[in-house]
């Protein structure tokens, strides 16, 4: 049992984390974490998971790749093993880097968008910090 505060100060900690392994100053999306039900379970149950999703842009597409080179080397030597290291199922098959903290806790899925070629759409790195489910208490 855990608290939903502390679950969302956890998450947003984790998130920081990963902003401060990326080691890139841009601009950024997204509030703060936000608490939701976990799939599979009655409501009445009172079991959730905080989610902390943001992106970073506004910097040049070859320092993005940079960083999340980066994060490739960083997330292992910050407690963090990596599942899945590839591409994504979208059509645009973009870089996504998933893992997992030691204990999982938490995870983060990293995906590197390239600029839309339509629209004036920029690149960007979308994150998402996600914590294990929690029964309330």
């Amino acid at each position: 049992m855990r608290d939903s505060t502390a679950v969302r100060q956890d998450v947003e900690r984790a998130s920081s984390q990963v902003m401060d392994m990326l080691a890139l100053k841009g601009k950024t999306t997204g509030a703060g974490a936000a608490v939701a039900p976990c799939g599979g379970y009655d409501a009445d149950e009172g079991v959730y998971r905080a989610r902390h999703p943001w992106s970073l842009y506004g910097v040049p597409f070859a320092d993005m790749e940079k960083a999340v080179e980066r994060l490739r080397a960083e997330l292992p030597k910050n407690g963090w093993t990596i599942v899945k290291d590839g591409v994504d199922s979208s059509k645009a098959r973009s870089p996504q880097i998933v893992a997992e903290s030691n204990g999982r806790a938490f995870s983060v899925d990293v995906r590197l968008q390239k600029a839309g070629d339509t629209g004036n759409a920029p690149a960007f790195i979308e994150v998402t910090v996600e914590s294990a489910c929690y029964k309330s208490g």
